[in-house]
């Protein structure tokens, strides 16, 4: 005797060795045995064979009719055997019976499963419902194939071009267009950016780069909701100084100034002035949970993100002309030795008498000019006469501090390598498109209006990091244990050492309309400045604030975020200036590896042909083909520059080897240290380039 019978979802049929009221024992025709339960049990007969038997109910179930199936069936719970009489004839043969089995049990949309064998049939609305769905995922499986069919041809279907990025970066898994490239590129062996690239889905490379950032990182757009920006109540005095800010020419973000009082007494009173919106932002309001969310403004060549409206910036940005709220740092120095004699934080109204714009001025404002009384350039702008006296004390002020820092340190910084300036010319929309014409200008690293403000705000953010400590006030600091390679700047709620910088503690405080951990840090200073010994228990911040740690976490990962699209989109129109201006090799150096920079641009490469060549090599380089969309070029070295090796290249060009992010395909030049806020503003530190 046979056995057809149910076990885990699937039908068998083997022999009977032995049988009880319970259960039996059955032999399968691989040879396995098993015990069948009474109740799995679904026919019992004796011939044919059990592997002829499922041959033919696999056939008949293939010509059963489950429309008519259905229109046959009772509208009570049924048995297989019952529907299988009434569908073929009263004298249904075993095959047949076991047959209706299976296109009942393969057809859940017309029959839903009651037990073991018995079933009931769908309502008319349900299978309705069904059979559209399984037509439509009929349609969506050959719309794949034809999607498929068209990438593997070169073209790319307009639906998968306008999912392009979602796809690549953030794709749904289930969606039709994602599966379709992901056929495609199996079909081809292309990874799938190639493949797209191959089918002309990607048509600009610039909006590549930039719509990818925004998917990831802005997936709501970048317009901010229409907000008020709260007034400053505060009853604030009005400091006798004269303030003046030094920014490019694009800056509209202003929350730093200078001050000078006292030359020519003996002590000299510097002020260091920060926009105050800590004033009147408050923990949880709207502004800040919008600043708290976009965490900083966001640079790139010829365009930035703000982290707050511009009409809340304009509030309280430091505009000539007007009498700002500031929260500043005056440090008393003895105006021949510049030793520091004390410093003190006031809450206040400065008026800001010039926005200087060192981009206008850098070509003036020389160490020259600064240094030698009698020196006069054939134009002086005359805003600038009556500031010459104050500049030249503060350029003397910053050549000392970053002296003793480096004493700290233990070796100079290197400002050997310049900056560059990047202009965008062609295009009169806000956002660039990627077609614009590139200007890359030079600057050197460490000019001295440049050296001027970072000095200066060094010395008020490590100030103000050591006062909120003092007074057991946390805040957010970034500390270096040391300067070994491998040792990364960390961010913290303790107030420790900064090896790269060489201070004793290092708060950002200097930036709270760019960057949100100097907002909140501003709040911890207000609350300083107000409350002095009791701040801590007045600062919206308390010692191991959860918060805080938050905050850090959160910052981050948008500061790397931010850093790497600014560098990618630098990367970027470098790449495109050497196609615009046709530039085939160039002058380099060699720094590590097979790596070269190029002397007079912000451009690093591999290259063929380096092997054997000794670190700090001076090399011409013929250029290769430029991928705009991986940001990828190579080249070849086809002639040695010098005959030895340059002169004490090893320790200084460990150092600039820190500085570079090679990473897969996109080769990124990073030419400022990040741990270190002198070094320019190539990041978005105190003084980023918008």
């Amino acid at each position: 005797m046979y056995l057809l019978f149910e076990e885990t979802g699937k039908f068998l049929a083997g022999r009977v060795l032995s049988e009880a009221d319970t259960s039996a024992q059955v032999e399968l025709d691989s040879g396995k045995r098993v015990k069948v339960k009474a109740a799995s049990i679904l026919l019992k007969f004796d011939k044919p064979e059990p592997a002829q038997l499922m041959a033919a109910a696999q056939t008949v179930a293939s010509g059963i009719e489950l429309e008519m199936a259905w229109e046959f069936a009772p509208e009570d719970e049924f048995g297989f055997a019952e529907l299988a009489r009434d569908y073929f004839s009263a004298q249904a043969t075993l095959p047949e019976q076991a047959g209706m089995l299976l296109a009942l049990f393969e057809a859940p949309h017309y029959f839903r499963r009651a037990g073991r064998g018995r079933f009931r049939k769908a309502s008319a609305d349900i299978l309705a419902q069904a059979l559209a769905a399984i037509e439509k995922k009929k349609l969506i499986a050959q719309q794949i194939q034809d999607w498929v069919k068209q990438l593997g041809e070169g073209i790319c279907p307009p639906p998968i071009r306008d999912q392009l990025y979602k796809i690549l970066f953030k794709p749904d898994k289930n969606a039709p267009e994602y599966k379709a490239v992901v056929e495609a590129s199996r079909a081809t062996h292309l990874g799938p950016l190639d493949l797209l690239i191959k089918a002309g889905a990607i048509d600009s490379p610039y909006q590549f780069h930039w719509r990818r950032f925004l998917l990831e990182n802005f997936p709501k757009g970048t317009g901010f909701a229409r907000l008020e920006a709260p007034l400053i109540s505060d009853d604030l005095p009005l400091s006798s100084a004269r303030a003046f800010s030094i920014d490019d020419s694009a800056t509209t973000e202003i929350d730093d100034a200078l001050s000078v009082q006292g030359l020519g007494s003996g002590s000299v009173l510097l002020g260091i002035h920060i926009a105050a919106p800590g004033l009147a932002i408050q923990p949880g309001s709207a502004i800040d949970q919008l600043g708290r969310g976009r965490l900083s403004t966001v640079y790139m060549p010829g365009y930035k993100i703000t982290m707050l409206p511009d009409e809340v910036v304009q509030k309280y940005t430091l505009m000539a002309g007007c009498d700002c709220p500031a929260v500043s740092l005056y440090v008393t120095l003895d105006e021949t030795t510049l030793e520091i004699k004390s410093s003190e934080t006031r809450l206040e109204r400065v008026h800001i008498g010039a926005n200087l714009r060192h981009d206008q001025l850098d070509t003036v404002v020389t160490t020259d000019w600064l240094e030698d009384p009698d020196f006069m350039h054939q134009i002086d702008p005359q805003p600038l006469l009556h500031k010459r006296e104050q500049l030249s004390f503060l350029y003397r002020l910053a050549k000392e501090l970053k002296a003793r820092r480096e004493v700290v340190r233990g070796k100079p910084e290197n400002f050997n390598r310049p900056d560059y300036n990047y202009r965008l010319v062609g295009n009169n929309a806000a956002e660039p498109n990627g077609s614009e014409q590139v200007q890359i200008s030079i600057r050197q690293r460490g000019a001295p209006l440049d050296l001027i403000v970072s000095e200066a705000m060094i010395l008020a953010n490590s100030t103000w990091g050591g006062w909120m400590a003092e007074l057991g006030v946390p805040g957010i600091y970034r500390s270096q244990a040391s300067m070994l390679p491998g040792v990364k700047v960390r961010m913290s709620t303790r107030a420790l050492p900064h090896a790269g910088i060489g201070v004793k503690c290092y708060a950002w405080s200097s930036s709270p309309l760019r960057r949100y951990t100097d907002l909140v840090n501003q709040w911890q200073i207000i609350a300083c400045a107000r409350y002095g010994k009791t701040a801590a228990l007045a600062a919206p911040f308390k010692p191991k604030d959860a918060e805080l740690f938050s905050i850090i976490s959160s910052f981050e990962a948008a500061y790397f975020a931010y850093n790497g699209f600014q560098n990618a989109m630098e990367r970027f129109w470098i790449l495109k200036y050497v196609q615009q201006q046709g530039i085939t090799d160039v002058e380099a150096t060699l720094f590590k590896d097979n790596l070269v920079r190029a002397d007079w641009l912000p451009l690093v490469l591999p290259v063929a042909g380096a092997q054997g060549l000794p670190r700090g090599a001076r090399v011409r380089v013929r250029l290769g083909d430029i991928d705009l969309v991986s940001l990828d070029i190579h080249g070849t070295v086809i002639e040695r520059l010098d005959a030895e090796p340059a002169s004490g290249s090893g320790e200084q060009l460990d150092e600039e080897i820190d500085d570079d992010s090679i990473a897969g395909p996109i080769a990124i030049a990073m030419d400022v240290n990040e741990s270190d806020p002198a070094a320019g503003p190539a990041s978005p530190g105190d003084h980023p380039a918008p």
